[in-house]
């Protein structure tokens, strides 16, 4: 899904993740996705710590509480296509937060730096069964990729 920018009133404070958020995006995340996804985030929070310039993480905070999170890293030139693209990994509110805009407002910062990268395009990908997050990213004005991602389990050989 590709995105046309919106922006939002602001609502909380919007600030960089760092490692000792790591736990909490973990939490947000699980309660979001009913999983843990703790390896995938350790994994991001690793290369993002490699590769400094090549991610883009941010925090939404009521206080001191960190409440929503996206985290975006760069992809140049993927499939052969030129420029620099930018990949929306994760994005995730506190359920108990009480804005609507929140999400919105996570977007928004995280375009901020892309324009500031030079980077013109933020996409991302969902299962077709999450409802809750194809209704998000249609009100935040992602439309559909002009390409299909196709997957099958490897674990049974093909006939």
């Amino acid at each position: 899904m590709a995105r046309k920018s919106k922006s939002p009133a602001e609502n909380g404070k919007i600030t960089p993740l760092g490692a000792d958020d790591l736990e909490a995006v973990i939490a947000i995340d699980k309660t979001l996705s009913g999983t843990s996804r703790r390896g995938f985030f350790e994994k991001r929070l690793a290369a993002a710590l490699d590769e400094p310039g090549d991610f883009i993480y941010v925090g939404l905070r009521e206080g001191k509480r960190l409440v929503g999170f996206a985290l975006a890293r760069l992809v140049e030139g993927e499939f052969g296509k030129p420029g620099a693209r930018a990949m929306l990994d994760a994005i995730g509110v506190d359920p108990n937060h009480k804005s609507e805009l929140a999400g919105h407002q996570l977007l928004s910062a995280v375009e901020e730096v892309l324009r500031n990268k030079g980077v013109g395009e933020l996409t991302s990908q969902v299962e077709w069964e999450n409802q809750n997050l194809l209704t998000f990213f249609a009100s935040a004005g992602f439309t559909m990729a002009p390409r299909i991602v196709l997957t099958r389990p490897t674990d049974k050989p093909i006939l």
